[in-house]
């Protein structure tokens, strides 16, 4: 069955412009920016002539560096009225055609990281840093006040030598807990928890060496870096190795949000995309889950024993109902902080809080997951495409996607680390 598509031709000349711009360029450009089912193919003429009877040639004879240029757009029909009267806008010298086509097919290769994308583009620039004999502590107090939750370490010349992680914190420094919940605490238990940091440098901490990329590298050689490294950021060097920026994997979420097309509208066109991803394919269904009756002591167990940091509430017909984040634990247990803070650092277990906390456990007992969830989530469909899930982690700025159904039960989750490992790696790319 043919397609309904119509091409649009421009003839002009390479000296024509739009603002100063190239108007081959600008065409080009507004047909990309535009993110719809065309193609575009722009080719330059070995001869010409022009109204004003000027003359195009490679020939010795006549010396013309004007040579003539032909822009072909090839798009669906339907999108002809929104583009047509951009490119004519566009074309202040030259002749603008438009004709039917019938095609018979249109099949491409889905890519989510467009292959012009460098490192530059997409990282972070000027990147807070550290010295090697900068103090831990300070550090972690950087960390605790900021969005960010990795710190390039640089020597006096400004080359990285080392990172530090609130990973590197917890297990070289011996802070107790992870910097998200030292944020939600006050001054006198953030200084606590940082003291255990104390007499140790930046450099007695940090991973080291680490592991950077140039900022001209292509992002998807640094996806693939960081796939192959097991990483989720990479401090980023200038041409003389020199820290100029970092990059996360939320930098990459982002890209793809702003330079990828709308796949699934592509696909109303009857485009035929191959390598298409859902949500479905890369989510873990391996959640811990709770009903929204069991006791808020069962919920701190389990998440205490199995050293997660959120739990689901499902209700007995599957639906999908909330989540319990370490985060929401500890402001549930705002009245009773000092006991509950001393079970985190773990001072002493859960057992003998009964004894030690008694107000704590008897409030534990009384209260429910459905007392504590939260439940204005962001959530994504199981049927969603990836590039869905990475817009939302991107616009929200969130690590974690509760996965549902059409009928709104829960079916799993998917993290940043599962989109980046499954869903855009080099095999994802080609």
């Amino acid at each position: 069955m043919a397609l309904d598509y119509r091409v649009i031709e421009v003839f002009t000349s390479e000296d024509a412009r739009y603002k100063g711009m190239a108007i081959y360029r600008a065409v080009v450009q507004k047909v990309s920016s535009l993110k719809i089912a065309a193609r575009c193919i722009v080719t330059r003429g070995v001869a010409g002539c022009y109204e004003n009877g000027e003359i195009a040639t490679q020939g010795i004879e006549v010396l013309s560096f004007n040579m003539p240029l032909k822009i072909e757009i090839i798009l669906p029909a339907t999108e002809l009225d929104r583009i047509l009267p951009q490119v004519e806008a566009i074309v202040t010298d030259g002749i603008v055609v438009v004709e039917e086509m019938e095609i018979r097919s249109h099949r491409t290769t889905k890519r989510l990281i467009p292959r012009q994308i460098r490192v530059r583009d997409a990282m972070t620039p000027d990147p807070r840093s550290v010295t090697l004999g900068a103090p831990a502590a300070d550090v972690a107090h950087l960390l605790i006040g900021s969005h960010f939750h990795g710190v390039p370490v640089v020597d006096e010349a400004g080359h990285p030598a080392g990172i530090i992680t609130q990973g590197d914190l917890i297990a070289r420094g011996g802070l107790p807990l992870r910097v998200g919940l030292l944020a939600e605490l006050d001054g006198a238990h953030v200084g606590e928890a940082v003291a255990t940091l104390a007499g140790k440098s930046a450099a007695e901490v940090m991973t080291s060496p680490v592991v950077t990329i140039s900022a001209d590298k292509t992002l998807t050689e640094a996806v693939d870096l960081m796939l192959a490294r097991k990483l989720k950021r990479l401090p980023v060097v200038d041409a003389d190795g020199r820290l100029c920026g970092m990059l996360a994997r939320l930098d990459v979420f982002r890209v793809i949000s702003r330079d990828t097309p709308e796949w699934r509208t592509i696909q109303e066109h009857r485009v035929v995309v191959g390598d298409v991803r859902y949500v479905r394919d890369i989510m873990s269904r391996e959640t811990h889950q709770v009903a929204p009756d069991t006791a808020i002591e069962e919920v701190v167990r389990l998440v205490d024993d199995s050293e997660i940091q959120r739990v689901a509430v499902v209700g007995t017909d599957g639906r999908f109902l909330g989540m319990i984040s370490d985060r929401a634990l500890l402001a549930a247990f705002s009245e009773h902080r000092a006991g509950f803070w001393g079970f985190l650092l773990g001072r002493f277990t859960w057992a003998e809080l009964s004894t030690r906390h008694k107000a704590l456990v008897e409030f534990a007992r009384a209260k429910t997951a459905a007392d504590v969830m939260q439940t204005e989530l962001v959530t994504v469909r199981e049927d969603a495409m990836i590039d869905e899930a990475i817009r939302l982690m991107a616009q929200h700025g969130i690590k974690r996607l509760p996965v549902l159904d059409e009928a709104g039960a829960f079916r799993g989750m998917v993290s940043r680390d599962s989109l980046l490992r499954t869903g855009l790696g080099a095999g994802a790319q080609e």
